[in-house]
């Protein structure tokens, strides 16, 4: 059976790890760099950030934040953010990032999935999702759409048709982000992570919602996802306490879910 993986998603915003409460009232947490080295040294399985801001500014995204993190990182290390063609992709990942993530350009332009895919290998390539269950209609059959530009538009396309869709054109990985549950701390959606991972053969990500370890128990034995996100219960004052990446590891290991074990050295 494959490892489940623990990754460490951080939106950043003026090189300052940043983090909100269903999209909304975003706080500062500590700068970008520093982040990233403490859960590198932690033991994380991944890590994941997002210049939040770089699409709703029209620039590119921040590069030299990307040099300066992949720097102190030496495991999976995924970038998204302000990326719109190929050539933002080569630059994201000739500064160290190992995969382009892609949300609201995805929709826009999905073709640009196909051609990160062919130009760069679609283990590079992760779709990521915005969704939030709505009633069920003709149009969105799996109870679930699709948002974009920060949860502030949404599209009218069913999650679970542009998963499909998605890993047809060449997505690696899909990340599955749970605008009702996300910064709530009361767990995953599962439901809708369970029908993406049905419907496509590709790693689901799991995201939106996590508070402490029986969160992941949950959505890894309950659903097909091979990922969790895990950031907020880090470092998050919000919650009653934090968690360590090891004491995470190891509650999941106990509950018999396989983990690549923490190392002591």
């Amino acid at each position: 059976m494959l490892t489940k993986r623990l990754i460490a998603c951080f939106d950043v915003k003026n090189r300052m790890v940043t983090k909100a409460t269903q999209f909304q009232n975003n706080i500062d947490i500590a700068p970008a760099e520093e982040i990233a080295e403490t859960v590198y040294n932690a033991q994380i399985d991944e890590i994941i950030f997002y210049d939040i801001m770089a699409s709703a500014e029209k620039r590119p995204i921040d590069l030299e934040m990307v040099r300066a993190v992949a720097k102190k990182v030496f495991v999976p290390f995924t970038v998204g953010g302000g990326i719109r063609s190929l050539e933002d992709m080569y630059q994201v990942l000739k500064a160290g990032a190992e995969k382009i993530s892609i949300d609201s350009m995805a929709v826009r332009n999905p073709d640009i999935i196909r051609q990160g895919a062919e130009a760069f290998g679609r283990q590079c390539m992760v779709l990521s999702m915005q969704v939030k269950k709505v009633p069920v209609t003709e149009a969105i059959p799996s109870g679930y759409e699709i948002a974009i530009d920060g949860a502030r538009t949404f599209t009218g396309m069913d999650a679970v048709q542009w998963a499909i869709r998605g890993e047809a054109l060449g997505a690696g990985e899909i990340c599955v982000n749970s605008i009702d549950n996300d910064g709530t701390h009361q767990g995953y959606d599962l439901e809708i992570t369970g029908k993406i991972a049905e419907a496509v053969s590709i790693p689901i990500i799991a995201s939106g919602g996590a508070g402490k370890p029986e969160h992941l128990a949950d959505v890894f034995t309950k659903t097909g996802a091979s990922a969790g996100i895990i950031s907020s219960m880090l470092y998050s004052p919000k919650l009653p306490r934090n968690f360590t990446v090891e004491e995470i590891k190891q509650e999941l290991m106990a509950a018999g879910i396989p983990m690549r074990p923490y190392v002591l050295f």
